[in-house]
């Protein structure tokens, strides 16, 4: 289903930032739910976003009318399953332009893409080849290259980054030599929202020859991503933190270094030949997704795609920015927070602390308003040692979102504050 084939465009004569909120809401069933008597205000989006009814009815409409396995029979429904699949890594393609279908191979998400590439490019890496990553990654980023470095013996070199949660790009050369293998970076920091350089660091790495793996996860929500454009090696990110359903994902790669890889896991339609002597496998991306696919899954992540080209993306991102802005401006009057990551290119994202409240005793007390944000390390162990804190308060906000929502926010903040004190 397309549904960009089927609903205008939001980006006509007269349209602005501030409409956003009132003109996407009502697509989002779930924001109209109740919490403890309260309207919802959702500020979990970085962990995962909510869905647009398009793609909870694209799901469904595939489980009512087309469930099949791809790629396996040549009956009807299996025939328009198979179409509908590819269809959606076609949309994945435009998604992100990758210059061939080809390049585009779904995984479960972001984590699992990581794990292929750490199993297929590791494989011939010796002990005191290096791998180069930053100290804003994602427990998906890291754990990875530590299991490899546990077979192998590689060495992990990690950028710092400065108390503004900036990367200390100036350090990146020194970590380039003809030992480094690769550059693993995260596009979006999930904690600190710092929206980092990749095309710089792609240029300084092709420098030395070193590809570069792109950790999108928290990017492709909210600007639009060009591989081509930032010419990085690799880019990966996850359905269900732009708007699609959980358990899928995509990885792009370069056509070659594709080719290059060993296939990940073994079974049906990664392969062209089967004999109990040997197995002839199949080029990319069939080569990377064995067994049953998650059809529905990359139906419903084509919805999100699709959906997501309905918006005046511009506009949804400078009203994100107004959220940014009034909360942190709302928390800095509230005196006594400490905001985590100041970097002046900034997704919707604000990790904070208040004094004197544990993270989790202030996480479970905006839900009692109905505000519900993250507490924890957030699979960033590594950052959280660095501020010297064992756990923030994050509140990352999406385009429907509203400033209503960011007021409740501080005012259930003040709440908090008042009884934990």
């Amino acid at each position: 289903m397309n549904i960009a084939a089927e609903r205008p465009a939001r980006n006509g004569p007269g349209w602005s930032p501030g409409a956003i909120p009132d003109a996407v809401r009502p697509d989002f069933p779930i924001l109209g739910e109740q919490v403890r008597g309260l309207p919802l205000v959702y500020f979990d989006n970085a962990a995962t976003s909510q869905k647009p009814r398009a793609v909870i009815d694209a799901v469904a409409d595939f489980y009512r009318h087309d469930c099949a396995n791809v790629h396996r029979a040549v009956h009807t429904l299996a025939e328009r399953a198979t179409l509908a699949y590819e269809a959606a890594r076609e949309r994945v393609r435009g998604f992100v332009n990758a210059a061939s279908a080809n390049e585009i191979v779904f995984l479960r998400g972001t984590t699992e893409s990581i794990n292929l590439l750490a199993h297929g490019l590791g494989r011939d890496w010796q002990a005191g080849d290096r791998v180069v990553l930053t100290a804003m990654e994602h427990h998906a980023n890291i754990v990875p290259w530590q299991l490899l470095r546990e077979r192998t013996g590689i060495e992990i070199a990690v950028l710092p980054v400065t108390e503004r949660g900036e990367l200390v790009l100036e350090a990146l050369p020194d970590l380039l030599d003809e030992r480094t293998r690769l550059v693993a970076v995260t596009h979006v920091s999930n904690v600190l929202g710092t929206i980092n350089p990749i095309a710089e660091i792609t240029r300084l790495a092709h420098a030395h020859g070193v590809p570069v793996l792109v950790d999108g996860a928290q990017a492709v929500p909210h600007m639009r991503v060009d591989v081509q454009a930032m010419d990085c090696d690799f880019y990966c990110f996850s359905g269900h933190k732009m708007f699609g359903p959980t358990g899928i994902g995509a990885l792009y790669g370069k056509a070659d270094l594709l080719a290059a890889l060993p296939p990940w896991q073994g079974g049906g339609e990664m392969i062209t030949r089967v004999t109990f002597e040997r197995t002839r496998y199949a080029a990319p991306p069939q080569r990377f997704e064995a067994g049953t696919q998650h059809a529905a899954g990359a139906i419903g992540l084509a919805a999100a795609i699709d959906y997501l080209s309905t918006l005046d993306m511009a506009a949804a991102a400078a009203h994100e920015q107004a959220l940014l802005a009034r909360a942190t401006e709302g928390m800095q009057a509230l005196g006594g927070v400490r905001i985590f990551g100041q970097a002046p290119h900034k997704a919707p994202v604000i990790s904070f602390l208040v004094e004197g409240v544990h993270a989790h005793d202030l996480g479970t007390l905006l839900d009692r308003k109905g505000v519900a944000v993250r507490t924890g390390h957030h699979c960033a162990m590594p950052l959280m040692d660095f501020y010297g804190v064992p756990a923030t308060t994050r509140a990352s906000m999406a385009f429907y979102n509203t400033l209503d929502e960011v007021d409740r926010l501080i005012e259930a903040i003040a709440y908090a504050r008042e009884v934990l004190q």
